[in-house]
């Protein structure tokens, strides 16, 4: 009951870092406490694999429980932190609402879908950030191909065969990549459309390149695979209005489709604003050290921060899964460091190149700065991923054996409906807890 308690509030890239840190640092000398709406670590990297079939929807999905034995999981949303009262509020799979007190407190809640202000998008759209969303984008896959394939009437079946993908960074571009195989192969299986033209993808991106934030060859290897499958990439466009016929892009073309599938970036989830600190693009601003200002014995990392790049000084690290990742564990190094366990050290970390998947055997990839295409990429790509993962690494690997063998399964799940997975995640409002005296704990 005296043993320090640390509140880890997320099990992303960061929250389960720091979680595996300080579980191995501390061992049992602090109550760690992590909360968590779900009971597994996402592996966010292999979700194309998931949506196209590749991958089964376990083999992304790490056991919080038996990867984390001395921590302790709470299911839960969280929905208020107080930083005067050291208290931390949530509500439970069931409705119920719960809290904690904490002494240490490590704020990794991650990033939602960005939405832009397009008549439609919110209603007809759906985003690609978590499992639900690579459930669902399969069946629907499956399923537009397959009522193609029954519809007399060939505006309705080029309408279903039409897939857009709004967002040409590094989910769209893997989207695309990987759900063009998908569809082309359970096309070629389904009798009302072989005498149809194959299915059609659109990439669009405001930029003037596929992967903008990406080194140009990069870019440029991952335009010529989408080509040579046949996806339509469009840059230098964005979407004006999007119905349930189609979109209207700004060029003034009307697109009739029946999937608008929206990757245009994350932004920090909206728990950030409801804390009341200081922000910057959003993010909660933090020291080199991870630390609040202020509150030395909060610390925040991943999507959610604002983590000083001491490596471009005025600038803040970007929000991808290799620096949340690095940061969840220096997070759990420096709470470790003020209970006595070392010392506390910044964050500081050089990117080490990007890999993208493309499907198949084709990718680009340029780790340490070496420009890699082709199978080669994609050995390097998997090999990465193998080591990234926390678990699941036998599974994972023979999935994509088995798939470079068998064509892939054409069958719904029908798990998940559409009305589960809004693109609008946030929450019309989050339950609060009254305020507990310190002599309540």
């Amino acid at each position: 009951m005296n043993r320090v308690r640390i509140v880890i509030v997320g099990a992303g890239f960061a929250g389960y870092q720091a979680a595996r840190t300080l579980s191995r640092t501390l061992r049992d000398e602090a109550e760690i406490v992590l909360v968590n709406p779900n009971d597994y670590f996402l592996y966010l990297p292999l979700l194309p694999d998931v949506a196209a079939g590749v991958l089964e929807p376990r083999r992304v999905s790490v056991s919080l429980t038996q990867t984390l034995p001395r921590v302790r999981l709470v299911r839960g949303e969280v929905g208020s932190v107080d930083f005067a009262e050291r208290r931390v509020g949530w509500t439970d799979p069931e409705g119920r609402s719960a809290g904690t007190d904490y002494d240490r407190l490590i704020l990794s809640v991650g990033s939602v879908n960005k939405l832009l202000p397009i008549p439609g998008v919110a209603e007809h759209a759906h985003g690609f950030r978590g499992m639900p969303e690579a459930l669902y984008l399969r069946d629907h896959m499956i399923r537009q191909i397959e009522l193609a394939g029954a519809a007399d009437d060939p505006a309705e079946r080029a309408a279903r065969c039409t897939f857009v993908v709004v967002g040409a960074g590094y989910t769209g571009t893997e989207v695309a990549a990987h759900g063009v195989l998908l569809t082309d192969a359970l096309a070629r299986h389904n009798a009302g459309l072989r005498d149809a033209p194959r299915p059609r993808w659109l990439l669009v991106d405001i930029a003037d390149r596929v992967l903008p934030e990406l080194d140009r060859r990069l870019s440029d290897t991952a335009h010529r695979v989408l080509s040579r499958r046949g996806v339509d990439i469009r840059t230098g466009t964005s979407v004006k209005e999007a119905t349930a016929d189609g979109v209207l892009l700004d060029t003034g073309e009307f697109v009739a489709t029946r999937s608008l599938i929206w990757c245009v970036g994350v932004r920090p989830d909206p728990l950030v604003d409801d804390i009341g600190q200081p922000t910057a693009q959003g993010r909660l601003c933090v020291d080199q050290y991870l630390a609040v200002p202020g509150h030395p014995e909060v610390l925040a990392c991943g999507d959610a921060a604002a983590v000083p790049d001491l490596t471009r000084p005025g600038w803040y690290t970007p929000m991808t899964a290799q620096h949340a990742q690095r940061q969840g564990r220096v997070a759990g190094r420096n709470v470790a460091a003020s209970l006595g366990h070392g010392s506390r050290r910044p964050y500081k970390h050089h990117d080490l190149g990007f890999t993208v998947d493309l499907g198949g055997v084709q990718a680009a990839a340029n780790p340490l700065r070496v420009p890699l295409s082709g199978p080669l990429a994609s050995l390097v790509t998997h090999g990465y991923h193998l080591m990234a993962m926390p678990g699941n690494r036998v599974r994972v690997a023979a999935d994509w054996l088995i798939d470079t063998a068998l064509p892939p399964q054409g069958v719904q799940l029908g798990l998940v409906p559409s009305w589960a997975v809004p693109l609008d995640t946030e929450a019309p409002e989050r339950p609060r807890l009254p305020r507990r005296a310190p002599a309540d704990r």
